[in-house]
């Protein structure tokens, strides 16, 4: 489960009435309470800016037990396959209580609210005190609500209350709301800015900030607002389905046998696409690893027993295994070769051409060809439709658990990066072994190309 906590202490006091906060985030998971930043010394005296559990945006600021600013919005964010900007001004010298206290949400106001509760004129919030920590990714005063899902950009200005445009922009020919690398603002004593392009926590304003780990692992992502790769799936699932997902989305793990674990958020109707999954744990019978169209991606834990399927099924090293690729209702197309907890499976998806290839640890089973078009030497024949594939992942085993961590370009399985990334003629994404010539990352980028 997420863990990371971010933490900074600021070294004076400074102003507690006008500041803003700008991140981008890419959410991993909904139905649940999920701070993203907040300072606090216990929850009578704090500021937290968060997603409750109906996935609506919170911005909340308690003063000696009183909530003296509530602002809840009637939109719940559900979206996780792409990036939100959220900017949060506060500036309680103003005249009128409404412009106290902003959220932006890619670049508009959020002004349908479920609860509006403003601050007094001149009223504090909790930022700013010397002894109270800037906490980010976590509750501001207890190790809980954790924040699943990647940030990018994050910026805090001591003293100036910012509106979105200061961190954004639109793009006049997509209309698309864009980040502002470098904004020309003006931080203040304990304003700062980390995750730059990156996952560093040294300070990038002009000041010397710098943030603190105080759990977890805090893992570099190529996954950004202009290029969003595939991550598995949370809403895709059945109704009795039991998984966690963890590391940004890439790593899942079903908790009771005989379920789904989660499909690719991204899917594809043409196009060629390369992408590695590390079995890095096990103990069922058998494990799916699957290309399922959309219609039937939910269901890929019942093992390739719909139309529309390709899967390669193994179980784990305590039991006896096959390794044959199964096709729709469970027609073998062949074997390519055994599987074992800790081997990387590589799968190339080729959709102009219909076929599927899978390996492990660089070699392509069946004496697979993933160049070969048409001719499809060693390949798996997907069912032609007109609907998008994607990568599916279960456990059909009643008896156990399967984890999967995916690298769909991050260049990490789980927090581990690639030991030595392989060729990648498409300049997309980073893999463990070579990127068949023509194939690309699953994502925003590669379905473009």
């Amino acid at each position: 489960m997420p863990s990371t906590i971010l933490y900074r202490t600021p070294s004076s006091t400074t102003n507690r009435l006008t500041n803003t906060f700008s991140v981008w985030i890419k959410k991993c998971r909904n139905g649940a309470t999920q701070s993203i930043a907040g300072s606090a010394d216990n929850s009578s005296y704090q500021t937290q800016i968060m997603f409750n559990s109906d996935d609506q945006l919170n911005v909340l600021n308690n003063d000696n037990g009183s909530a003296n600013i509530d602002l809840l919005t009637n939109r719940r964010f559900r979206d996780i396959n792409g990036w939100y900007h959220i900017v949060v001004t506060f500036d309680t010298p103003q005249a009128t209580s409404s412009n106290r206290c902003k959220i932006y949400v890619n670049g508009e106001q959020e002004t349908s609210l479920a609860t509006a509760t403003y601050p007094a004129q001149n009223a504090d919030t909790q930022f700013n005190i010397n002894t109270r920590p800037f906490r980010i990714g976590v509750r501001s005063y207890e190790n809980a609500s954790y924040f699943n899902g990647v940030m990018s950009h994050v910026h805090f200005i001591d003293g100036t209350a910012y509106d979105a445009s200061a961190f954004g922009s639109t793009n006049s020919t997509t209309g698309e709301w864009e980040i502002n690398t470098a904004p020309s603002v003006t931080y203040g004593t304990n304003g700062f800015f980390i995750l730059k392009d990156g996952n560093t926590i040294t300070d990038s304003s002009t000041n010397s900030n710098d943030f603190t780990l105080g759990a977890g692992t805090l893992t570099k992502t190529e996954d950004c607002p202009s290029n969003v790769f595939s991550t598995l799936d949370f809403n895709n699932a059945t109704t009795s389905a039991a998984f966690f997902l963890e590391n940004g989305a890439t790593k899942v793990t079903t908790s009771d046998g005989g379920q789904f674990g989660g499909s690719s958020n991204l899917g594809a109707a043409d196009g060629k696409y390369y992408f590695e999954i590390k079995f890095s744990a096990g103990t069922t019978s058998w494990g799916n690893i699957s290309l399922s169209s959309s219609s039937n991606a939910r269901e890929s834990a019942r093992t390739n027993q719909h139309s529309n399927q390709v899967g390669l099924q193994f179980p784990n090293l305590c039991y006896e295994y096959d390794g044959n690729v199964y096709k729709d209702s469970g027609s073998s197309q062949g074997n390519w070769g055994t599987f074992a907890v800790g081997d990387t499976i590589m799968i190339a998806m080729d959709l102009d051409n219909q076929k599927a290839y899978f390996g492990k640890n660089g070699t392509w089973g069946n004496s697979g060809d993933p160049t070969s078009g048409s001719t499809g030497t060693g390949a798996a024949t997907l069912s032609p439709n007109n609907d998008f594939w994607h990568l599916a992942l279960g456990d059909r085993n009643s008896g156990g658990t399967n984890t999967y961590e995916v690298n769909f370009g991050n260049g990490y399985f789980g927090t581990t990066a690639v030991s030595s990334a392989g060729t990648n003629a498409s300049g997309n994404g980073i893999f463990e072994y070579d990127v068949p010539t023509g194939y690309t990352a699953l994502s925003t980028k590669g379905l473009n190309l």
